[in-house]
């Protein structure tokens, strides 16, 4: 007897390899994907602009990096000293105007040079309801704590999401013909828009998924949020505010990522690497100066030193060697007796 439906997703048209470059742009989801791929030690780009939620303002934001084009000047305001861009999440922020536009005008400039150069861009899509700002009439990326009489709040137009994401999908064509699209729909659940609006907004974003991946060749998506939604489907799986997944639902989404979309060598190297970062974390009972602890670390610089030539591992060694450092000569001229 089955207890729940597992959600086996389709195999990447493309897989993903070792040496593959990934920019991750979009919801709170893009980051724990990001950081997954990176702990995987893939050279990846994690969401640089910030958590942004709403097609729109992705497609602003990946349309000046690639064009070139400057952050409006009337989305610049300042808070309690602070000064943030409406079309930026608060991450990116400075103590003058001059200073935030050189970090903005820098940081837009690394990502489009980053989705020039990448094999994989995944936009994950967080929610189909936007804030306009009434003064400009502009769909803002976050709302940096101003007061809520400035914006006017409403679920986007399924029509005009689509002209967005199209127009987004023929932007990255012409700056990177051969770039694979993923899509995802965060499996954040937007509560304070209310359940039912929250159901629809999702839907729309689905549905636009699905139509993009029908109608134009090198866009997968995959089923992040039907992987929350209907295969786990339990509140256990959620952070206490009961709209997060929580790690154990990342884990079993990432893995589900893993068999989907990477190549045999790269699932391989995964495999191997996990047990490495183990050995990374552990930390000895008895204050790391036993003959013991210098065995351990000794061969684990030797094991890193072997994944050298395919992947970089000098954060890594320097750790490891470091801590070997510290442990009293003693243990060390022991050690190097029976080396002998």
């Amino acid at each position: 007897m089955q207890f729940r439906t597992e959600l086996t997703p389709d195999a990447f048209p493309r897989r993903i390899s070792l040496t593959s470059r990934i920019v991750t742009i979009g919801s709170c989801f893009a980051d724990v994907m990001g950081g997954r791929l990176a702990d995987s030690k893939l050279p990846v780009l994690i969401n640089p602009f910030g958590t942004v939620f709403n097609p729109i303002s992705i497609n602003k934001l990946i349309t000046m990096a690639l064009c070139g084009s400057e952050p409006d000047e009337n989305g610049y305001l300042e808070r309690d000293g602070i000064w943030f861009h409406y079309d930026f999440h608060s991450s990116l922020w400075a103590y003058s105007r001059n200073e935030l536009k050189s970090r903005l005008l820098h940081t837009l400039s690394q990502t489009g040079e980053a989705i020039r150069q990448a094999n994989y861009l995944f936009l994950t899509l967080g929610s189909a309801v936007v804030y306009r700002h009434r003064q400009s009439g502009e769909v803002v990326a976050n709302c940096h704590k101003m007061p809520g009489s400035l914006f006017d709040k409403y679920l986007y137009q399924v029509d005009h999401l689509r002209d967005e994401l199209m127009a987004l999908v023929r932007t990255i064509r012409r700056a990177n013909p051969a770039l694979h699209i993923v899509l995802t729909v965060s499996p954040v659940r937007h509560t304070r828009d209310t359940l039912p609006v929250n159901q629809v907004s999702k839907s729309m974003l689905r549905l636009l998924a699905h139509e993009l991946t029908i109608w134009r060749d090198g866009i997968h998506y995959f089923p992040a949020y039907e992987l929350m939604i209907d295969d786990l489907r339990d509140y256990r799986f959620y952070e206490a505010d009961l709209v997060h997944p929580n790690a154990q639902a990342h884990d079993y989404i990432f893995g589900k990522f893993a068999e989907s979309a990477f190549d045999a060598e790269l699932r391989a190297f995964v495999t191997d690497w996990q047990s490495v970062r183990q050995a990374l974390a552990h930390r000895p009972l008895h204050g790391g100066n036993t003959l013991a602890d210098r065995q351990f670390l000794t061969r684990l610089v030797t094991r890193l030193e072997k994944l050298a030539d395919r992947v970089d591992t000098s954060v890594e060694l320097l750790d490891v060697r470091s801590r070997l450092a510290r442990i009293p000569a003693g243990c060390t001229d022991e050690l190097d007796r029976q080396n002998a």
